[in-house]
């Protein structure tokens, strides 16, 4: 992909955009606070006490509220948004189960992952629930167009899990394979919040898919920025430990663009290092070092950008309004943000 040759979006304070969003979403998130913790009691205790730990253990609510603001922009007002919007959450959390076991993960936004807790054949379980749940939500709007974007949007990720799977361990993995993984496992959930929320509030075809595009840049620059993170992120910010993603197999951009662009000495390098059983605290931080000098993370940040832009520009259909301003103040925070 070729990247513009604009400058790095500057933005002072992210703490400041970050209230901002709050204090202008705070009446939806708590519609979609009482609504989440109404569907997670059930007659079976552990799916209620799995589900709960998954679903209070500090998620942004992104995804249902992604949906709820694409409804707004066509002028939706009503309050039945928000049991349509949380078949995301309870969807984004079935994979976030599902992940820690493929991953073997230990800990999950600061807490244990709950497959440490609760064994795997109990979590993978859940988390299939959690999906049979959701999907059952949306039938109940009895609309084909909104069940044929969600289930397009399942297919999808559950297809990149499985491309994260084939290539784990695998540093031959190029920059468009791994766009493919992450366009799977996180922008098309977003994508299809947006565009759900956009049918959902009586919005044209074009709107529809101007949404999708937004949802689509949004995710994908988000995942960027997580991947950054995770060689320069602070671990208390960011919920779990940094070169998480070096530890489990994973081989992101900034890696990607080390193995290609740097020196044939720094390759070998990151090859030994990331080839090994275990890789210690001093390894990660010359990982970190060379990723870093061979500008994997500038590159990285800098395709963040671009796709952040892409996503606001795809709002230009939608007249000015609050729900904008506010999608637009979202995408800028992706890029600045430190968890």
């Amino acid at each position: 992909m070729r990247l513009s040759s604009r400058s790095h979006l500057v933005i002072h304070d992210p703490d400041s955009i970050r209230q901002r969003i709050y204090d202008r979403i705070g009446p939806d998130l708590e519609r979609v606070e009482r609504e989440i913790q109404s569907h997670l009691d059930t007659d079976i205790p552990l799916i209620s006490v799995v589900g709960r730990y998954i679903m209070n253990s500090g998620g942004k609510r992104l995804r249902p509220l992604l949906m709820i603001l694409a409804a707004k922009l066509c002028g939706y007002r009503g309050e039945d948004d928000v049991k349509l919007a949380v078949v995301f959450e309870l969807l984004h959390a079935a994979t976030l189960l599902h992940d820690d076991v493929v991953d073997n993960a230990e800990v999950r936004r600061k807490h244990p992952a709950a497959n440490t807790l609760w064994g795997n054949p109990a979590v993978v379980l859940v988390g299939d629930y959690l999906y049979s749940r959701s999907i059952l939500m949306a039938v109940r709007y009895n609309s084909v167009d909104i069940l044929e974007v969600l289930s397009s949007a399942t297919t999808r990720m559950a297809e990149g899990e499985v491309l994260q799977l084939i290539h784990a361990d695998n540093l031959e993995v190029d920059e468009g394979e791994y766009l493919k993984i992450i366009e799977r496992k996180t922008a098309v959930l977003m994508s299809a919040a947006c565009q759900i929320g956009v049918l959902f509030g009586g919005g044209s075809d074009a709107e529809a898919e101007a949404a999708r595009r937004y949802g689509r840049h949004l995710g994908i620059a988000f995942q960027l920025v997580d991947d950054t993170l995770d060689y320069m992120g602070d671990v208390e910010e960011l919920g779990k430990p940094v070169g998480n993603d070096i530890q489990e197999g994973k081989t992101t951009l900034p890696l990607i663009f080390a193995l290609a662009n740097g020196s044939s000495r720094a390759r070998e390098e990151l090859k030994r290092i990331f080839s090994a059983e275990e890789i210690s605290a001093e390894d990660f931080s010359r990982v970190r070092e060379l990723v870093t000098q061979a500008g994997g993370i500038e590159y990285t940040m800098k395709l963040a950008e671009d796709h952040v832009s892409r996503a606001k520009g795809a709002l230009s259909i939608f007249p000015p309004q609050s729900a904008r301003e506010i999608l637009v103040d979202i995408a800028d925070y992706v890029v600045c943000r430190k968890m």
